[in-house]
């Protein structure tokens, strides 16, 4: 088999085996640094160009890296909503976000909110109220309102229903129930659990 070898008389193959080479070469383990990053409480120190390069997302980060899938991929250009995630308790879109724009910031994830087996209560609510469908966007609605609660406790039926209206839900969305469900916990002293 031949290669065929473009106007300069190279290979795709061989210009690809030299820019392997030379990426792998950059990096060396002790030019490495690591990166701390604060995900649901613990610390993760990762090498950068090993774990870690600055063009990765949040998103893949969280997926790839951290191995936490909770967080979901979709569009993949923040017109869906299925990548939140909490950045200092506030919602954001984590494939819009580069990790390394993340460090000294608190990250959470759906993942973060059950603790010792036991459910957020407003994951305890969405299950409570049927108030999920397929899983997909469901991780984002809990952590918009999530950050709802903690800065209004008793948030109207227009509050709830604007901050989840971020994250698109293909199935129909149980929007109503959704709704219910928090009026439902706000009502219980969302803060006091």
């Amino acid at each position: 088999m031949t290669e065929e070898k473009d106007d300069i008389g190279i290979s795709k193959r061989e210009h690809l085996k030299d820019y392997t080479t030379t990426a792998r070469s950059e990096y060396s383990e002790s030019s490495l640094k690591t990166i701390k990053l604060m995900v649901n409480g613990a610390t993760y120190a990762l090498m950068e160009g090993r774990d870690i390069k600055p063009h990765h997302t949040l998103l893949y980060t969280l997926r790839e890296t951290l191995n936490l899938t909770g967080t979901k991929i979709s569009c993949d250009y923040g017109g869906c909503g299925r990548c939140v995630v909490l950045i200092d308790g506030k919602p954001a879109l984590s494939c819009l976000l580069l990790s390394v724009d993340c460090i000294g910031k608190n990250i959470t994830t759906i993942e973060g909110l059950c603790l010792e087996g036991k459910l957020d209560p407003v994951q305890q609510a969405f299950f409570d109220y049927s108030a999920l469908q397929c899983g997909i966007c469901t991780p984002s609605q809990i952590l918009e309102i999530k950050a709802l609660l903690e800065k209004y406790p008793k948030p109207t039926e227009d509050q709830i229903r604007e901050a989840i209206s971020p994250t698109i839900c293909r199935c129909g969305g149980p929007y109503k129930l959704v709704v219910e469900a928090i009026l439902a916990i706000a009502e219980a002293d969302y803060k006091n659990g």
